[in-house]
Parts: C-alpha cells; sequence; structure tokens
C-alpha cells in the first residue's frame, strides 16, 4: 500500500518552499548553460573539428558518473541522516571544478574535469532532492511540483543571460555561473528552517509489510519510474533533435526561432504546473495530472509526425512541450509519495535519476535508426506509443486501502 500523509500533521512553511525551490533551480543554472553552450563552446577551442566526438565522449561518461554519484550520495545522506552537509560540499566542489574548465587545454583533461564535476553536482543535488521527501507533506507535493517547474525555465534564462552580447564577457561565463549558483543554492542552507516533519522520515507497520511482500511488478515506485522513463526519452529527443526537425519541415527556420518557441513553452508550463499542481493538492488526486500529461503529449507526437506545415509543426511542439513539462515536474514531486522506505529516500531518488541520465544513452540510436529511413515522422510515432505506455502504467496503477489512510489515487 502506499498511502497519503494525513494533513492533521500540519503543513511546511512557505518560506521554506520557495528557498527550496530556488535552490533547486539553482542546480539547472549549474548544469543547464554549461553542459547546453559552454561546453560546447569549449570542446571547440580545444578539438575543432573533432568536438562532436569529444563531447559525445565526455556526455557519455559524464552520464555514468552522474548516475553512480546521484545514487551513491543519495545513500550517504540517508546514512547520515543529515542532507545539508552533504549539499554545501556538493556546492564547493562543482563550482570549483566548474571554475577550472576554462584552463584545461587538452581533451582528455576537459574530459576529467566533467566527470569530477558530475560527481560533485550530484553531490549536491541528491541530498537536495530527498531533503524535500524529508520535509514537504503529501497535501503539498502538487504544489511542489508546480514550483519545480521553475527550474528548468531558469536554468534556460540562465543560459541566455551569460550569452548576451556586451553583458557577460566571454571569459567570466563560468565565473557567472558559478555565482548564481551560489546565489541560489546557498540560501535554503542557512536560513531554511523546515517545519519537523516526523510523518516523512518514520515508516509505520503497514508501509513495511507492504514494501516486503507487495509484487514489484505492481509496486507503484516501479510504475512510476518506467513511466518517466518512457516520458524523458521523448523529451530528450525534442531537446536534441528540434532545431533540425523544424528545419527539416521549413528550411529558412532559424537558431532564434527555435531558441524563442523553447522558451515560450517553459514558460508557459511553469504557470500551468503552478495551478494543475495546486488543483491536485486541493482536490487529492496526484496521479491523474500525470495521466493526463502522458496522454497529451501523446497527442503532440502525433500531431508532430503528420506536420507538413510549419504551423501544425509548432503546435503540436507546443502541446508535446507543455504536456511533457507539467508531467516532469509534477512526476519529480509525485514520486516523493510512492518511494517505499523513508529511510532510504536519498538512495531511491538516485535510482530514480537513472530516468534523467538513461535516455541520453538510449536516444542517439533510436534517432539513428529511424530518421535516416524512414523521418522524423516514425521517430515521434515511436515516442508517441512510449508515451502511450506511460500513460496506461499510471492509469492502471493498483489502488489499495491501508487502515486509516486514504489510498493512493489518480
Amino acid at each position: 500500500m502506499v498511502a497519503l500523509n494525513p494533513d492533521n500533521s500540519g503543513r511546511q512553511s512557505a518560506s521554506f518552499m520557495y528557498l527550496y525551490t530556488l535552490a533547486a533551480a539553482g542546480g539547472a543554472v549549474a548544469y543547464m548553460p554549461f553542459l547546453t553552450i559552454l561546453l560546447p563552446l569549449r570542446a571547440t577551442d580545444i578539438a575543432g573539428n573533432g568536438a562532436l566526438g569529444m563531447l559525445a565522449m565526455a556526455a557519455f561518461l559524464g552520464a555514468i558518473a552522474a548516475s553512480l554519484s546521484n545514487i551513491g550520495f543519495g545513500w550517504a545522506s540517508d546514512k547520515t541522516g543529515k542532507r545539508r552537509p552533504w549539499i554545501w560540499a556538493g556546492l564547493g566542489l562543482s563550482t570549483a571544478l566548474l571554475l577550472t574548465t576554462p584552463y584545461a587545454t587538452s581533451a582528455a583533461a576537459l574530459i576529467a574535469i566533467i566527470i569530477l564535476w558530475q560527481i560533485g553536482l550530484n553531490m549536491m543535488l541528491a541530498p537536495l532532492s530527498a531533503w524535500a521527501g524529508d520535509s514537504i507533506p503529501d497535501s503539498q507535493k502538487g504544489f511542489l511540483g508546480g514550483l519545480l517547474a521553475l527550474a528548468p525555465a531558469l536554468g534556460a534564462l540562465s543560459g541566455a543571460f551569460v550569452t548576451m552580447t556586451g553583458v557577460v564577457p566571454s571569459g567570466y561565463r563560468e565565473v557567472v555561473i558559478a555565482l548564481l549558483v551560489v546565489a541560489m543554492v546557498s540560501p535554503v542552507l542557512v536560513f531554511g528552517k523546515p517545519r519537523s516533519m516526523p510523518d516523512l522520515t518514520s515508516q509505520t507497520v503497514d508501509e513495511k509489510a507492504d514494501a516486503v511482500h507487495s509484487p514489484i511488478a505492481h509496486q507503484p515506485a516501479v510504475r512510476m519510474w518506467a513511466a518517466r522513463l518512457l516520458v524523458q526519452i521523448a523529451e530528450a529527443s525534442l531537446f536534441a533533435f528540434l532545431l533540425l526537425w523544424f528545419r527539416s519541415v521549413d528550411p529558412d527556420f532559424g537558431e532564434n526561432d527555435a531558441a524563442n518557441i523553447f522558451a515560450l513553452v517553459l514558460g508557459l508550463a511553469v504557470f500551468i504546473a503552478l495551478a494543475v499542481g495546486r488543483w491536485s493538492d486541493l482536490s487529492n488526486h496526484p496521479i491523474l495530472p500525470l495521466i493526463c500529461g502522458a496522454a497529451a503529449a501523446s497527442a503532440g507526437l502525433i500531431i508532430m509526425s503528420v506536420s507538413s506545415s510549419l504551423p501544425i509543426a509548432i503546435a503540436g511542439y507546443v502541446v508535446f512541450g507543455l504536456a511533457s513539462s507539467l508531467f516532469l515536474a509534477l512526476h519529480s514531486s509525485q514520486t516523493l509519495r510512492v518511494l517505499p522506505r523513508p529511510q532510504t529516500r536519498g538512495r531511491d531518488l538516485g535510482i530514480f535519476n537513472l530516468t534523467n541520465t538513461v535516455p541520453s544513452l538510449i536516444m542517439p540510436w533510436l534517432t539513428l535508426a529511424l530518421v535516416p529511413t524512414h523521418g522524423f515522422g516514425s521517430l515521434f510515432l515511436l515516442l508517441a506509443g512510449l508515451a502511450v505506455i506511460a500513460c496506461l502504467l499510471l492509469a492502471t496503477m493498483p489502488r489499495q486501502h491501508g487502515s486509516g489512510q486514504a489510498a493512493l489515487r489518480a
């Protein structure tokens, strides 16, 4: 059984939730502009025409380092029973390594820094994610999911800011990113005083029995993991090849056009996620927005697969982008309610983090297998099928009842 936390245990303070949201957004600022803009530029300076291969190797090894370190540091913060010291250490290490990247003069040196930087970054991110599970009750997790939609939006905005001509000199971009991250993450560590939530850090007898005896294939956590993985594969594919696809529809489509559409979708997604997340709290329907989000993402991909004109292509992407952003933001918070054991929350969230890193290893092979021969339409239809499976996994999730507690329901 996975049960809702009764609201009589109190609500978390708004001040802590806002400070936590700022810190989570700082995590996005730490990696989005660096990985999407600054690292490719640095690789080009070092490797020239060999930059693509160098970036592929850095992405592959970095994803492995991120996956293992997120699980490891989540587990370590579980064992020590403290989150803040690990977040501080990760913030310091990742910041220091980010500032060393301009001094790398060879591909091997830069890749080594990226691997170490991923380790430091996940030393910060893993316990930060688990801290939300320790502090924010189920009755506020929908609102938390809406707030977390700010993270990718601010991450993208920071990338635009540090690359603005005449605003940030190219030699100081890493410094500016580092200062932004410190300014966004440290306030919750210094001033954050969350109300104690004992119900979130202890496990009832019924929950322990269910965690042991429930078949793993029927556990909500397994279904939530698989559903996120499927949607993330679709999202990662679109993120990587969006511009190429738009140009296959209209050769005159420019980089700035793609950036504007991407920014519009991320901005609108924040307001939609906040409204839907708040509704899910008030109506006590935590999973229904995820089911609808996966279904709408599939619909957007189907529209994209048959689009032959730029307006229809843009409309299809907007539907997919808004739906997938809503799904991923609310899924991040609702995952906290289905983890089987509070004592291993950090480790388990590290396992969930694999849904963020594994798609980057799967997506290129899907694209290379389908697009050159069958076009982007076939890829989008496959991704739509994955989103439908995600929808069905959540829609058919078992709803069980326990003594004195309301069951997890759509």
